[in-house]
């Protein structure tokens, strides 16, 4: 690809900021950056339009600029409740146009035409003229715009969101547990921890204190083996990973023959005699085994009253169920196999059924919020969205994040970003749909690199990550839909904000009520730790994340050393690991300035210190990691790497590498005592 700037060619220029497409930004130590035409021209490519030279570049930006002049109103209109909103409307100039709203409730409400000068267009033989109109005030809600004129009529969404969400009934500061769930096993898991361990992790975080347990994406993976390890590239976000179904916790396994019941009861033995022991999780075996299984329980009779719950399900879902379902059979080779596709239907209400188990017992447990599910940013690129999406998603691009100070190579996650001008086309029902999946049941949602609602870091086809633009929505659209699907879930929103964020995303999620999220290791004014008193009220703060080693493992440096053997690091391992040593030290001297930490600490005083410091925050919300409450080492995920590290294959096991079961946590003395530091006796 070639270096030369896309500010050469000033007609690039203008149609790349007509679509979002970014031509500069400033890099993670504050350095202007051009981006490459190449670059550009290949992001434009993914929108269908073609800007290799400068006259393609003006035919499609004519393209471009005619388009909402076609349309009579856009395809959708955002909103906030209780405000008025204003919308632009085309027709032939001259021509008299009527605009109303019909509402959800069923009601018709007239708009009202305000002043507004736009000079006419020719747009395909026709002079087109720009109307203004004001809809009333109206609740939150999906309303519809209807337009009527002598050009004819059309309707469009109309997206009324609450102007913020806000956090329910909590303490002034609530605590609560973060799992990666396939780690977190119990002696009956299937070799992966499932939803009946989550809500034994629940159960025992509730009667510790805990309000909620922030588990990784559940999202559905490949419906037969191999399976992607990351459960933050699955195939799907609008479904479920039947990985985590508990097969014993199925009405019908109680049901089965004698001889299917012995069958899958020798499945499952085989594949839980590894729980005890701290090798690799294998998620192969996991599917493979329960997928036999679950055929089976499948195949047995169902009661009545369970049929009218899996038909009523069936039904809600619809054909976006069924062509999922058509895909996963396609998946494992089975094409149009009418049963297959019945039973991955099924799956899929057997998952929703016991998440649903789950998060009812984290609040029978005592939580205030109970599970909070986790949003990836994206999906696979040969996964079922890709398939069953069509052009909503762009598989000419890959999303991934610019060189930072952790990964100074920068990232290409794989996965096909959104198309911001046909997902608004389609008046954004993938994102709705999707988003009401992953909020049934949950009593909030973190959404992963929530600056993707902003916009998204793409890497052309071939490119290295480093040779990316940022491409950027809709944030008003994207976030408003959020908040309202949200508010109808009665749940908030965490957004992970961390890495190279714009100045104003912060706040503005600020102002619509969605949490950030703050990293003990992060938090920096120059070299020195910011106080706890500084930070942010709107929050989740933690000591550390999935992305980097346990809290142990990081005092000791494991994080540098670790990226040293995979060649990660663009500086002397003695050097990284100096600076690693200098940021380490400074926080330890506010640990002891502060009096929670004495000189000569043990590991596990110092992790529970930097805990306890936590507290003193002004956040809302604070997390620990099931790791830290272990003692684990090992860490889960390095970022930039794929086959390198196991990423994702760490089950959950103590200081000395031996596995940690749920059944053992209620004995667990190192677990009581961070749990302990965590409380904060001095608030209602």
């Amino acid at each position: 690809m070639s270096d030369s700037p896309v500010t050469d060619r000033p007609e690039l220029v203008e149609l790349a900021q007509r679509l979002g497409v970014a031509t500069d930004f400033w890099d993670w130590q504050g350095q202007h950056t051009p981006i490459a035409a190449d670059t550009v021209v290949a992001v434009l490519r993914a929108f269908g339009l073609e800007a290799g030279d400068e006259e393609s570049a003006r035919d499609a930006l004519r393209e471009v600029e005619e388009r909402p002049w076609r349309r009579m109103l856009p395809p959708v209109v955002v909103g906030r409740a209780g405000r008025d909103t204003d919308v632009l409307v085309h027709v032939t100039h001259g021509e008299a146009v009527e605009v109303e709203v019909l509402t959800e409730a069923g009601e018709t409400l007239g708009a009202t035409q305000g002043e507004h000068w736009a000079e006419p267009r020719e747009v395909d033989g026709r002079v087109v003229g720009e109307a203004r109109f004001t809809l009333p005030a109206l609740p939150s809600g999906y309303h519809r715009v209807h337009a009527s004129g002598s050009d004819g009529e059309t309707t469009a969404l109309l997206v009324v969101a609450p102007d913020r969400l806000d956090l329910p009934d909590l303490p002034r500061q609530a605590w609560g547990l973060m799992a990666q769930l396939y780690s977190t096993r119990s002696r009956d898991s299937w070799g992966l921890g499932d939803f009946a361990d989550l809500a034994t992790l629940a159960r025992w975080g509730g009667g510790a204190g805990a309000d909620f347990v922030l588990v990784n994406p559940l999202h559905a993976a490949e419906p037969v083996p191999p399976v992607e390890d990351s459960p933050y590239l699955p195939t799907s976000r609008r479904f479920l990973n039947p990985i985590y179904v508990r097969v014993e916790d199925v009405e019908e396994y109680a049901t089965l023959a004698p001889a299917e019941r012995a069958a899958v009861d020798a499945i499952g033995a085989r594949l839980s005699a590894g729980n005890a022991d701290a090798s690799l999780l294998d998620r192969d075996a996991t599917l493979a085994g329960k997928l036999e299984a679950l055929a089976m329980v499948f195949a047995s009779p169902r009661s009545q009253q369970r049929q009218d719950r899996l038909d009523a399900y069936l039904e809600r879902e619809g054909a976006a169920l069924t062509d999922f379902a058509r895909w996963c059979a396609l998946a494992e080779g089975n094409e149009d196999d009418p049963d297959r596709i019945a039973f991955h239907a099924w799956l899929q209400w057997v998952c929703d059924e016991q998440l649903a188990a789950a998060h009812a017992a984290a609040l029978d447990a005592g939580m205030r919020v109970g599970v909070i599910t986790d949003l990836a940013v994206g999906v696979h690129p040969a996964g079922a969205e890709v398939w069953t999406l069509g052009d909503a998603l762009t598989s000419d691009v890959s999303v991934g994040a610019p060189p930072d100070a952790f990964n100074q190579l920068g990232q290409d996650w794989s996965q096909p970003p959104w198309r911001p001008d046909r997902l608004a086309e389609l008046e954004y029902a993938p994102y709705r749909a999707m988003l009401r999946t992953v909020l049934r049941h949950a009593g909030a949602l973190r959404i992963d690199h929530v600056m993707g609602l902003f916009r998204l870091w793409c890497i052309p086809q071939g490119a290295p990550p480093n040779r990316g633009t940022y491409l950027r929505y809709d944030h008003e659209a994207m976030v408003s839909i959020l908040l309202l699907e949200a508010e109808r879930a009665g749940a908030f929103v965490i957004g992970e904000d961390l890495g190279v964020v714009e100045p104003f995303v912060r706040e503005y999620l600020a102002g619509r009520g969605v949490l950030g999220t703050s990293i003990l290791w992060f938090e920096f004014e120059g070299d020195h730790p910011r106080p706890p008193e500084q930070w942010r009220e709107l929050c989740l703060a933690t000591v550390g994340t999935h992305d980097l080693p346990p809290t142990a493992a990081y005092l000791a440096g494991d994080h540098v050393r670790l990226r040293d053997s995979l060649g990660l690091l663009t500086r002397p391992l003695e050097e990284e690991l100096a600076f690693a040593a200098h940021e380490r030290e400074a926080f330890l001297r506010m640990l002891r300035e502060r009096g929670l930490v004495g000189d000569g600490a043990t590991e596990q005083e110092t992790v529970e210190a930097l805990h306890r410091l936590l507290t003193l925050t002004p956040s809302r919300l604070v997390g620990v990691q099931v790791s830290d409450l272990v003692g684990d080492r090992s860490t889960q995920n390095l970022p930039g790497t794929y086959k390198e590290h196991p990423n994702w294959r760490m089950p959950l096991s103590g200081p000395d590498g031996a596995a940690v079961l749920l059944e053992d946590l209620p004995g667990n003395e190192r677990a009581a005592s961070l749990a302990r530091a965590l409380e904060r006796p001095d608030l209602p």
